[in-house]
């Protein structure tokens, strides 16, 4: 399969977007494994059974997304030619589970536990990127699309903040659709317990250059604004009772 049919797959540069928050006291995680070879974003349990050889009877999560090929392992690419020429056995994909999967969202869950001791409360910020969408009935295209679970993952008020900087920044915004967080949001996300999870979906074409493919000559007002939603979200910390810190 060509590469550039692959890279539909990636969250293409979208490290870039985040790297520069580390000098602001950020604590940031970056995937280094592609979705095609697991996807982060998917319960570990979400699991397209026909790609699987000696999987275990039960305890499978039988989503939509799996039974149409885009679960914990893709088949395909929207839909097209397979991704892979063989099935894995049950030992293959526990060990990408057991080496990628599991550690990434420990850690995760080991840095938002510390912050809430810290600060009282945490925040996840789980950045992605996504193809050029279509006119919305307003007739502009979402440029950023904010999900929290409909509200499941996060206080509203959150979500609220960044949809105003992103349109003050120039950016056309939607809420929770088409994108309204995944795995990793439903994880992490308890504002119960003091601890939110909010997904931004950015536009690849406001960073990228024109094949999709560079960095392109909008990515630094790109970064300026995932910067300045950091920056907001730390001041709006100064006057919760309990203080929040982003991660």
């Amino acid at each position: 399969m060509p590469v550039s049919r692959l890279r539909q797959l990636e969250d293409r540069h979208a490290d870039l977007l985040v790297a520069p928050l580390i000098a602001r006291g950020a604590t940031v995680f970056v995937a280094e494994h592609a979705r095609a070879w697991i996807d982060l974003n998917r319960d570990p349990r979400e699991i397209d059974a026909g790609m699987i050889e000696g999987l275990p009877p039960g305890g499978l999560i039988h989503s939509s997304r799996a039974r149409s090929g885009l679960g914990l392992v893709p088949r395909h690419i929207g839909g097209g030619a397979p991704l892979w020429r063989r099935k894995f056995s049950s030992g293959e994909l526990g060990r990408r589970i057991a080496d990628i999967h599991r550690p990434y969202h420990d850690g995760l869950a080991s840095a938002l536990a510390a912050t809430r001791t810290r600060f009282g409360t945490a925040i996840l910020l789980d950045c992605h990127s996504m193809p050029p969408l279509r006119l919305t009935n307003q007739g502009i295209p979402p440029a950023i699309v904010i999900g929290d679970r409909f509200g499941r993952s996060a206080d509203g008020v959150l979500g609220d903040m960044i949809e105003v900087i992103a349109r003050e920044a120039g950016f056309s915004c939607a809420r929770n659709a088409p994108y309204a967080g995944g795995y990793s949001l439903d994880l992490h996300g308890d504002p119960r317990k003091r601890s939110h999870a909010l997904q931004i979906e950015i536009d690849r074409s406001r960073y990228l250059d024109r094949q999709l493919d560079g960095p392109g000559p909008e990515l630094a007002k790109t970064q300026a604004l995932i910067a300045a939603i950091f920056d907001a979200l730390c001041e709006e910390a100064q006057s919760m009772p309990h203080p929040v810190a982003a991660e």
